[in-house]
């Protein structure tokens, strides 16, 4: 009987190493876009507001970064004033999200970034470097995107990213300045076959993906519609 106690300590010290060796970044609590968090991260947001005369808390950004990741939140002006702790899942307290605001001029509302979707980018940003700055085209998909060639890169398959909304495996893009980006037509697709409003060519449909989304399509090129009712890219 004292052996099989024995045994059962054991392992439950194991189990509990393992859970605090465990990589925070890796952690489901630090994985997961939890709608209470946004919540409280919303609300300290108002508080906030309400008492700094309309201010928003947070970081400054270059005016030309990507809209959705332009207007990070300072948790340095909202924690522990206005909400106890910072979220786990936080960028800042080693989750994978950095939370965000959109609409910052009528409705600021927080958002999340997936920033999984950055290391990926910045892993063929490696490879792209190692090979002097250059990418093998293999496919014009628009004005100035192009498919590039990932077996001349060196790669064995072709990178892609998880979907923060379908969970498909989304392919990247380059542009001729060799910026890369996600390719999110397949979701886009998705998207617009349930919509019951009206769009209109010319107009970024991104919208689609994070209106009743916490996430946001970050690191992605604008995209309209054509006159089939299509997702195409909008990189003009």
């Amino acid at each position: 009987m004292k052996k099989v106690s024995s045994i059962f300590i054991m392992l439950t010290c194991l189990v509990l190493l393992s859970g605090c060796m465990y990589p925070a970044s890796e952690r489901a609590e630090n994985q997961t876009p939890y709608e209470d968090q946004l919540i409280s991260v919303q609300n300290a947001v108002n508080q906030y507001r309400g008492a700094s005369g309309n201010l928003l808390p947070i970081k400054t950004r270059d005016m030309e970064v990507d809209q959705y990741i332009k207007y990070p939140i300072d948790f340095s002006k909202i924690v522990p004033a206005y909400m106890s702790k910072v979220p786990p899942n936080a960028f800042e307290t080693g989750g994978i999200f950095q939370y965000v605001l959109m609409d910052v001029e009528e409705n600021p509302t927080v958002k999340l970034v997936d920033l999984r979707i950055a290391e990926a980018i910045r892993s063929v940003n490696i490879r792209k470097s190692a090979n002097a700055g250059k990418v093998p085209i293999s496919e014009i998909l628009a004005d100035n995107v192009y498919k590039f060639n990932y077996e001349a890169m060196g790669l064995s398959e072709e990178p892609t990213v998880v979907s923060p909304y379908s969970g498909r495996n989304l392919p990247m893009v380059i542009t001729g300045k060799g910026d890369i980006y996600i390719d999110y037509s397949m979701d886009l697709y998705t998207a617009i076959q349930a919509y019951e409003g009206e769009l209109k060519e010319g107009e970024d449909i991104r919208f689609l993906l994070y209106e009743d989304s916490p996430m946001v399509p970050a690191y992605s090129l604008p995209y309209t519609i054509n006159e089939d009712n299509e997702p195409v890219f909008n990189n003009k």
